[in-house]
């Protein structure tokens, strides 16, 4: 038990520390993860937080492919 308390002391620390994060595709990855992990062996943390990874890259991704397909000069994001 005082293992799991240092560890969420630690965890909230960290997310306190960092800097504001970018959410698009993190919050529907957890999601997703989340429960898939909970029901593949009560793992709904570890789901999570791949979950969120893999959200996040994919959103970066299309991100990605959204602008390319952009004519140049238009939609230039700062």
């Amino acid at each position: 038990m005082k293992i799991a308390l240092v560890l969420a002391a630690l965890f909230s620390g960290a997310l306190m520390a960092s800097g504001p994060a970018q959410a698009r595709g993190c919050l529907k990855g957890a999601l997703v993860g989340g429960i898939a992990g909970h029901y593949m062996g009560h793992h709904g943390f570890l789901g999570a937080a791949a979950g969120c990874l893999i959200g996040r890259h994919e959103a970066q991704k299309a991100d990605q492919h959204r602008y390319q397909d952009r004519p140049y000069g238009q939609g230039h994001r700062g």
